[in-house]
């Protein structure tokens, strides 16, 4: 099973949406909060090629996108493929 890794922050209505589907898959996943967090946001900005909203979400080395991304791969059946690939 692949990791998941998301960059978010605390007050953000996506990021709990998309916290809260994987949760409710049972998938564990490590976050990065990036408030008040400058050295997370530049991390964030290198590895996503200058994105700068919230949530960012990788599953293995795949930028899978935001939480629209992430809901979308689920409805069409690709998120659990793409993880347990």
């Amino acid at each position: 099973m692949k990791k998941i890794l998301i960059y978010s922050s605390n007050i953000c209505p996506y990021c709990i949406a998309a916290k809260r589907l994987l949760e409710n898959l049972n998938l564990k996943f490590q976050e990065k909060v990036v408030d008040n967090q400058p050295s997370l946001r530049n991390e964030m900005y290198n590895v996503t090629h200058g994105k700068k909203t919230v949530p960012q979400i990788f599953i293995g080395d795949k930028h899978v996108g935001g939480c629209d991304d992430l809901m979308l791969m689920h409805e069409k059946g690709e998120l659990m493929r793409l993880i347990n690939e």
